[in-house]
């Protein structure tokens, strides 16, 4: 059920955005069997829908023998209950639908937390609902989760858990902090953007590693996953793939996920993932940005990284390309067909390593064959040259390394 408020161009995106839903339908394991729309001035505060409107979507969920009902906006709980009473068939939002896909999904323990707490947060002021409701949880899309706590438990031992879970969470930030600090020294970078925007493809086409998780499906990662990337000329960088974001991400699942988004906010650099491919890429970019500006991430810097270019022609491509580069000079535009294809990309990370190395003169002595071959291999040497018995090497270094040749006793100036 699609049902937009009237605006320029609500009635153009409509259909995109019940596609959307309809792949997270499936992605939840349903079956869509219609669907029905209605541009709205406002929602009714009663039903969300007018009354005409109501009775048509009870006649049809009537003639299709329909067993759920999914709205693609939040409903309030009144709403909810209200339109449930009415049709006499069980209702979901897209947030409803979204929190259970992400309950499916979830593998690590603190995925499975993090989901729970959402959740948990999204029930509290619906309980009322639930409790009238109860034949909901024999099963099906919107009841996975926390079920057991949901049933057996009143608002008291409700409130209960999600203290425990936000600070179990908090555990987990904590224990992210330790790890974060033994990369110190790494360029590190994360890969975030719309959930299907080829963001796991893209970390097992640098990689080059099968065990990346990479499914053509909505919200296939969860859990952060951080790999190291040989970007050539001694040039390596932590690249991390994070969970993607969708249009009208529930309040609740950003904030629970705050501790996995933790990884981008140490980010030297957000690698903003697009599907160039995609006939709403403009709106899906906007989303994203919203979301980043609400975990206060917006000043990070930021690279955009148009992916899926395969799927254009050759004419589309060139069109866009002349579009997007006229507002942003440095994007880049990539796919994951080919390794050559992800050369753009690692040209671009070499580029962001280099600016973090500036280039020194490191002094030795000559007879000191373990240093230089330390320097070689991890620094990127610009040149070498014989000042007395000292050997002096200028190069881009790690900081890591750099901090290793003062302890050392290397001499290391910045030339002029």
């Amino acid at each position: 059920m699609g049902a937009p408020l009237k605006r320029a161009g609500a009635r153009k995106s409509l259909d995109e955005h019940l596609r959307e839903l309809e792949r997270l339908a499936d992605t939840a394991g349903a079956v869509v069997v219609g669907e029905l729309t209605q541009q709205l001035d406002r929602p009714h505060p009663g039903t969300y829908l007018g009354k005409g409107k109501l009775e048509e979507l009870k006649t049809m969920v009537r003639d299709k023998d329909a067993s759920l009902i999914i709205f693609d906006d939040e409903l309030t709980p009144s709403q909810g209950n209200t339109v449930e009473q009415t049709l006499g068939t069980r209702v979901v939002d897209r947030a409803e639908l979204i929190l259970d896909i992400f309950a499916t999904r979830a593998r690590s323990s603190e995925a499975k937390m993090q989901v729970e707490l959402a959740q948990l947060e999204y029930t509290l002021p619906r309980l009322t609902r639930m409790w009238t409701h109860l034949e909901k949880f024999r099963g099906g899309i919107g009841v996975r989760g926390p079920g057991e706590t949901q049933l057996e438990t009143d608002r008291r031992l409700i409130n209960h858990r999600i203290k425990l879970l936000k600070e179990r969470l908090s555990h987990v930030q904590q224990n992210r902090a330790v790890q974060r600090q033994s990369r110190v020294g790494s360029f590190k970078a994360s890969l975030v953007g719309y959930t299907n925007a080829g963001k796991s493809s893209i970390l097992r086409g640098m990689t080059g590693s099968n065990d990346v998780h990479v499914e053509d499906r909505l919200f296939a990662t969860l859990d952060p996953l951080t790999r190291e990337v040989d970007l050539g000329e001694n040039a390596r960088v932590l690249l991390t793939d994070t969970v993607g974001f969708i249009r009208k991400l529930p309040h609740h699942l950003v904030a629970s996920f705050r501790a996995t988004l933790e990884e981008t906010r140490d980010a030297d650099l957000l690698l903003h993932v697009v599907d160039a491919s995609h006939p709403l890429w403009e709106e899906q970019r906007q989303v994203v940005d919203q979301v980043l500006l609400d975990l206060e991430l917006h000043e990070q810097p930021m690279l955009l990284v148009f992916n899926k270019t395969d799927l254009l022609d050759e004419g589309a491509l060139l069109h866009l390309q002349e579009r997007v580069l006229g507002l942003v000079p440095s994007a880049i535009f990539v796919n994951t067909v080919s390794d050559e294809a992800l050369d753009p990309l690692r040209r671009a990370l070499r580029h962001a390593v280099r600016a973090r190395r500036p280039v020194a003169e490191v002094w030795l002595s000559s007879a000191d064959g373990r240093m230089l071959a330390e320097i070689h291999a991890q620094g990127e040497v610009l040149e070498q040259r014989t000042e007395g018995d000292q050997l002096v090497v200028r190069a881009r270094l790690p900081e890591r390394l750099r901090g290793r040749l003062e302890q050392a006793g290397a001499r290391i100036t910045t030339p002029a």
